[in-house]
């Protein structure tokens, strides 16, 4: 197991069992960058609900507890540098649910302006619109049941 990876493991389930901050919720530990020295560790975390206060009052939490962190690591993973450990919040968790979210609501915008395709009610669209089972069928020839590409058939 890589240093960075270990480093990643152990403190995340440090901060989840042995630092009793009540500034530290639910915190995540996303990721862990270490300087080739070993000197320094950057650690990122995510944090619910991820508003600015609680980011702000969980980054107190972890800058507090880092000396504590930093001693626990040193006892439990043996490098010949211990790490100063850097927390830096990771917001890309945030990110990915405000992207989904403007997904959904270009989705709703869409079906909203093209409530139903004429072409495809008439069965003129077929073309442009395949049916996802008639899309993955095969033709049966005489003698076979048609399948959808990927299922299994049973030929008695």
């Amino acid at each position: 197991m890589r240093v960075t990876e270990l480093l990643h493991q152990e403190i995340a389930e440090l901060i989840r069992t042995e630092v009793k901050d009540p500034r530290l919720g639910l915190v995540t530990v996303t990721g862990v960058d270490l300087t080739p020295d070993y000197a320094h560790a950057t650690v990122h975390f995510s944090v619910l609900p991820d508003d600015d206060e609680r980011v702000a009052e969980t980054l107190r939490g972890l800058r507090a507890a880092s000396g504590f962190l930093r001693s626990l690591v040193g006892r439990r993973v043996r490098i010949h540098t211990t790490p100063e450990l850097h927390f830096v919040h990771d917001a890309s968790a945030q990110r990915g649910i405000e992207m989904g979210r403007l997904i959904d609501e270009a989705n709703s915008r869409r079906a909203a302006d093209d409530p139903g395709d004429v072409a495809t009610d008439t069965g003129e669209g077929s073309a442009k619109r395949p049916d996802s089972a008639s899309a993955s069928a095969t033709p049966a020839t005489a003698g076979q049941v048609s399948a959808p590409v990927g299922a299994a058939r049973h030929d008695d």
